[in-house]
């Protein structure tokens, strides 16, 4: 099914599914690392608005994926990438990962990076296996997150 998707800009009138899908995905770690991870509270109508978030969309227009990207002066950041759990182990997480190390390429960017807070230890592990380097370790915005980078 992978071949079967595509990854482009998110129209506005998405920005629900956006949010639903960020919320189906993060919601299983609040239990976990005991406050809401803060892509649950994004103003994603804002990020869409902003040209900022791709969805991952079937050849049925079923959107079961989403990232956002921010250009920075010196590099790409992937603010997001959310996976609905229904599609968990499908490869849509890789692909989008995917798409935003290529789309850093095209933008002339030599390094993406990305954050994610220290006790998702299962993101940590996958970014490390794709070649990403953690960068540092500190609190923003309430989070204590884990800075990575990776030369594309």
């Amino acid at each position: 099914m992978r071949d079967r998707m595509s990854i482009r800009p998110a129209r506005p009138d998405e920005a629900a599914r956006v949010a639903a899908i960020v919320e189906a995905a993060y919601t299983p770690w609040v239990s976990q690392i005991g406050q809401r991870p803060g892509p649950l509270d994004d103003d994603y109508a804002a990020r869409v608005a902003a040209g900022q978030t791709f969805v991952l969309e079937a050849a049925d227009g079923a959107i079961s994926g989403i990232l956002v990207l921010e250009d920075q002066p010196d590099h790409l950041l992937l603010d997001n990438i959310a996976v609905d759990p229904a599609r968990k182990g499908m490869g849509d997480g890789s692909r989008l990962l995917d798409f935003a190390e290529e789309e850093a390429r095209r933008r002339g960017f030599a390094e993406i990076r990305l954050y994610t807070h220290q006790k998702m230890a299962a993101n940590i592990a996958i970014y490390l296996k794709r070649g990403y380097v953690e960068t540092g370790r500190r609190v923003e915005k309430g989070l204590p997150r884990v800075f990575m980078a990776k030369q594309v």
